[in-house]
């Protein structure tokens, strides 16, 4: 099959809207902490130093999420520029990194929505007891 700029194209719009998710989790995660630090403050209670232990590890992830769906976005650009300078062989080679990486970003994000929905699982069976 012949690459062509088309294609890598089309990660674009899909890149964009991915990064808007991993952002808006970035920002509801950066305020719980928040919250929790200042319930931290006034209370000293281990519980919230324990959720904010775990939600610094949700924040890796979602830092690690970004960094590799930004890496796809810019190998998907310079897939295109080597399609433009008709370099076939480093154009797909470069393309199938750039999936690679979208696809590490998509897998963190897996990884992340399941610890999330364990955090809110543990929150729920407290509040049924």
């Amino acid at each position: 099959m012949e690459l062509t700029l088309g294609i890598p194209a089309l990660l674009f719009p899909a890149i964009s809207l991915t990064m808007l998710a991993y952002n808006a989790r970035y920002l509801a995660i950066a305020a719980l902490i928040r919250q929790l630090h200042q319930k931290f403050e006034e209370t000293g209670s281990k519980s919230v130093g324990l959720q904010v232990q775990k939600l610094r590890k949700r924040l890796t992830i979602i830092k690690n999420m970004q960094a590799t769906a930004i890496f796809s976005f810019l190998l998907a650009v310079i897939t295109m520029s080597l399609i433009y300078v008709q370099l076939s062989f480093w154009a797909n080679l470069v393309f199938g990194v750039s999936l690679l990486a979208l696809m590490i970003s998509l897998i963190l994000s897996f990884i992340e929505v399941q610890l999330s929905t364990k955090a809110l699982e543990i929150q729920l069976k407290s509040m049924e007891k």
